[in-house]
């Protein structure tokens, strides 16, 4: 592997060839925890509900995690709780402009981008934006805040220092996870419709739509030297594709069940961090090629992450569930509620 570099001798070689191929003979389920990768620590965090994105500030190295109508920040030597950004309704992603103080959350059940600044953990202002607002990013050529609309499908472009919306870019479909090459292009999952949008953020237009053949893509990274996209979706499968192109040129196996994806170009590794309580590393071989490192281990439910640039560290949220609720007229596919103190914060380190 890239990330080891270190000289090795023809007897461990072959010992290691020996043990890929019997790997490959086994079932995913069976995959063995093998590998550079390790659960570090759990931080017991508890509170109450639900949880979708997380993401660390790269200036800070803070983690903040969105959890219904607040969100958690968390110190990442020590794993405790350091600020609650409260007054919101329903959140789901979370961006940081390069200015090192301004943070940004799309707030899904309000319709509106909150934000916040980064040395009070307080919110200053809101923006409206479109219907459900989920996956958000910020684009550093033009300094603008991207927030993808679930329901309305659609994209609203926001000036960074003007704090005011620019542009509604219409989509083909429902937006998923965003991510930016930092030179004017974002790339974004559009769930529905099995593809990833290429969109232009200086005129604001799209310039491609792509389909995959990946279903329901929805965690999203990009490796920004090599101009690869990682969309991962159900079938187990993670897609690599071509930002130039648009072409598909792998389709390594990860877990069932996933949401996030990320990219270290330190190591070369992608990851894909699946529901069924694995965490799939891919590691690129080359540009076209791909490989399955290792499948970890980690907490069922475990289906977000977020990656720190600094460290290389991996952070995963889970928690336990009761049982189902009935479904209602009201509610057809209720959710198994979280119980209560459950909430953790996985460490997964090299």
């Amino acid at each position: 592997m890239k990330e080891i570099r270190l000289p090795i001798d023809a007897r461990r070689k072959l010992a290691g060839f020996a043990l890929g191929a019997a790997v490959a003979l086994t079932t995913c389920s069976a995959l063995p925890a093998q590998g550079p990768y390790h659960v570090q620590d759990k931080w017991k965090l508890g509170g109450d509900g639900g949880w979708d994105y997380l993401a660390v500030d790269p200036q800070s190295g803070l983690l903040y995690i969105t959890r219904g109508n607040h969100v958690m920040v968390v110190d990442t030597t020590s794993g405790k709780p350091v600020a609650d950004i409260t007054g919101l309704k329903g959140t789901h992603g979370l961006a940081f402009d390069t200015d090192g103080k301004t943070g940004y959350i799309s707030d899904g059940a309000s319709n509106d981008v909150a934000v916040f600044d980064r040395a009070s953990n307080k919110i200053t202002q809101t923006i409206p934006a479109g219907t459900n607002p989920d996956g958000i990013l910020f684009e550093p050529s033009t300094k603008t805040v991207w927030a993808f609309n679930g329901r309305s499908k659609n994209a609203t472009v926001i000036d960074a220092t003007a704090k005011q919306v620019v542009a509604t870019i219409p989509l083909a479909g429902k937006p998923e996870f965003p991510v930016a090459d930092g030179k004017g292009s974002v790339f974004v999952n559009i769930e529905d419709k099995n593809e990833i949008t290429h969109l232009d953020a200086k005129s604001h237009t799209v310039l491609a739509e792509w389909p995959i053949s990946c279903e329901s893509p929805s965690g999203h990274a990009i490796d920004i030297a090599n101009n690869r996209l990682f969309a991962v979706c159900d079938g187990k499968k993670m897609a690599v594709v071509d930002a130039n192109s648009g072409k598909v040129v792998a389709s390594p196996e990860i877990g069932e069940g996933p949401d996030a994806a990320a990219y270290d170009p330190t190591t070369h590794n992608a990851f894909s961090s699946n529901g069924d309580g694995t965490l799939t590393v891919v590691h690129q071989d080359s540009p076209d090629s791909y490989s399955v490192a290792q499948t970890l281990e980690t907490q069922k439910s475990a289906r977000t992450m977020a990656l720190d640039p600094k460290t290389g560290k991996i952070f995963l949220v889970a928690a336990e569930f009761g049982p189902r609720p009935a479904a209602t007229p009201e509610n057809p596919r209720p959710r198994p509620p979280v119980l209560p103190g459950s909430f953790v914060v996985i460490v997964v380190n090299k």
